[in-house]
């Protein structure tokens, strides 16, 4: 498996992996409207623009993906997905490596997740990562904010 920066001809791949992925987490709050399921190759283009986006892929084929930018100091990591076939290898955990080491100088990293996602959850905090805040969006869905504080 290689990780590396992804092209703008690799986003409508990417974007069906991101469809396939994120199928269980609306399983998981059961509403198949959450925002990765909804997400148009437009709207990933212009993400594309401001975000720095990696891909994992084995023998040709994307498998895994994160994508990141950086305000004000802070590195904030989304969408990270690894295809169903490929999860529980640790592409997930090198992806977050990946994303981290391309934001070196950050203070602080940040990323959200479903309450209710309790495997995203778990590998989060194995990286270092703490839940700061809780949002309430729908009847269905709450969303968790972690944050990682790098020490000088």
């Amino acid at each position: 498996m290689i990780i590396e920066n992804a092209l703008i001809s690799d986003l409508e791949e990417i974007l069906a992996l991101q469809k396939l992925a994120y199928l269980s987490e609306a399983e998981i709050c059961n509403d198949f409207s959450i925002p990765p399921l909804l997400q148009t190759i437009e709207d990933i283009k212009s993400e594309y623009a401001y975000k720095t986006f990696l891909k994992a892929v084995d023998s040709g084929k994307i498998i895994g993906s994160v994508r990141a930018n950086l305000q004000d100091g802070t590195c904030y990591i989304g969408k990270l997905i690894v295809h169903p076939d490929y999860q529980n290898r640790g592409i997930g955990t090198a992806l977050m490596n990946s994303i981290e080491n391309c934001f070196k100088g950050c203070k602080r990293y940040e990323l959200f997740t479903g309450k209710k996602s309790v495997k995203n959850i778990y590998l989060y905090n194995k990286l270092g990562y703490r839940i700061f805040k809780e949002e309430k969006i729908s009847e269905k869905l709450t969303l968790v904010s972690l944050e990682k504080i790098v020490a000088n």
